[in-house]
């Protein structure tokens, strides 16, 4: 311990981190710098500062992130469509990547020797935060509490919180009973009454959406602009990344989009139910899939809904600064040089529905496509020597007697 002179704590100034940062002064007697980020996540960030300054940290980051998060993180991820074990969206999952190359970048900064974060270690987040400084500081030192102390309750991190005068609520406003995080992209839910499978959430749990029930009963209308996979527009008003992102989620969380509550597979073996609300990226998946359903080759578009789970499962597991990510997004990225475009969206209480799409790319055809007289663009009796060839081989094995029963 005493070759670690100063740690970069990624903190929040909630009672986790807080205990944390004493914690780390206590044992390891080294200077903390503390880095907070702003993904958007709907609180007051700048409160952190203050709680900083009064336990002696000389050395504060508060960095508003949004707009590269969306930029550089939440949109490649969503040029592939990616989905983690078909639905969910991985909003905690995109940002760890973010926070992991901050911290490294302040540990260069400042001279650290060492980075910490809050993530137990029955979690991905751990996983996701130390892979991702491995591969930006190889030689970076790691400390991550919850695998080293005894404070493994609540109590017991405000009994300590109480004995080294860290300033905490202890019987303040009501405390949620769940474990939530958030940020543009998303918030989730996980704890309480949803550790009981076969619970149903508690409808005053979700904070951003309106229960489809209640939504309005006139649907909302949404043209989505689109140029090189990525959305550039909302009904024409340009827009960057972060407020793309933040509109989405107002329109659909007022339509009820974006509810879901899932049993999913962690990266250190258990699973673990969750409850999501991501209104913006539901209609992003959707738009998307649209507008590549006229702009993409179809064996581009195979290709890519065959590399997609292995891609989502890279950000899920925490491999986003890996070489095989990288390699798989600039195959993504170059198959979105056509995706331009717009999409017309009916949101209407919780579904995202399609109902127009067009792009100076479509390499749809309405002469070649049509029901009606074609005028000689397509020989329909050039069809049945197509389907002869592709069933050669099961005429032959079928002549051999090698049926399927």
């Amino acid at each position: 311990m005493a070759d670690v002179k100063k740690v970069v704590l990624a903190y929040s100034g909630g009672l986790d981190t807080s205990v944390i940062l004493k914690w780390l002064q206590d044992t390891y007697a080294c200077e903390v710098v503390t880095f907070t980020a702003d993904l958007g996540q709907g609180e007051e960030v700048e409160p952190a500062r203050a709680k900083a300054q009064a336990m002696g940290v000389k050395e504060i980051y508060i960095d508003d992130l949004r707009e590269e998060f969306v930029r550089d993180f939440v949109y490649p991820m969503f040029r592939a469509n990616t989905v983690y074990e078909g639905e969910y969206l991985l909003g905690t999952s995109i940002a760890r990547p973010l926070i992991a190359k901050r911290l490294v970048e302040i540990a260069n900064e400042t001279g650290a020797d060492a980075i910490s974060h809050g993530a137990t270690g029955k979690g991905n987040d751990q996983v996701r935060f130390e892979l991702g400084a491995y591969a930006l500081k190889p030689g970076v030192k790691v400390i991550a509490p919850w695998r080293e102390w005894d404070l493994l309750s609540r109590e017991k991190l405000m009994d300590y919180a109480e004995t080294h005068g860290i300033p905490i609520e202890r019987h303040g406003k009501k405390k949620s009973p769940y474990s939530m995080d958030a940020n543009l992209l998303h918030i989730s839910y996980e704890g309480g009454v949803l550790e009981d499978t076969w619970t149903e959430h508690e409808e005053d749990m979700w904070k951003w959406t309106v229960s489809p029930e209640k939504a309005p009963d006139t649907p909302t209308y949404l043209e989505l602009t689109y140029r090189k996979g990525d959305i550039v527009a909302l009904d024409g008003k340009e827009m960057t990344p972060a407020q793309v992102l933040t509109e989405l989620n107002r329109i659909g969380g007022a339509n009820g989009i974006g509810r879901l509550d899932i049993v999913e597979n962690r990266y250190v073996g258990m699973k673990s139910r969750g409850c999501y609300e991501t209104p913006g990226g539901t209609i992003m998946l959707k738009a998307h899939r649209a507008i590549e359903s006229i702009t993409l080759d179809r064996e581009v578009a195979h290709l890519k809904d065959e590399l997609m789970p292995k891609y989502a499962s890279l950000i899920y597991t925490g491999y986003w600064w890996s070489p095989e990510r990288l390699m798989l997004q600039q195959m993504i990225d170059a198959s979105q040089a056509s995706v331009n475009g717009v999409v017309r969206l009916k949101l209407y209480k919780g579904n995202v529905i399609v109902v127009g799409r067009k792009s100076d790319d479509s390499l749809f055809d309405a002469n070649i496509a049509t029901f009606e007289e074609d005028g000689g663009a397509y020989n329909q009796a050039d069809a049945a020597g197509f389907i002869k060839l592709n069933a050669l081989r099961m005429r032959i094995a079928a002549g051999k007697g090698r049926t399927l029963s």
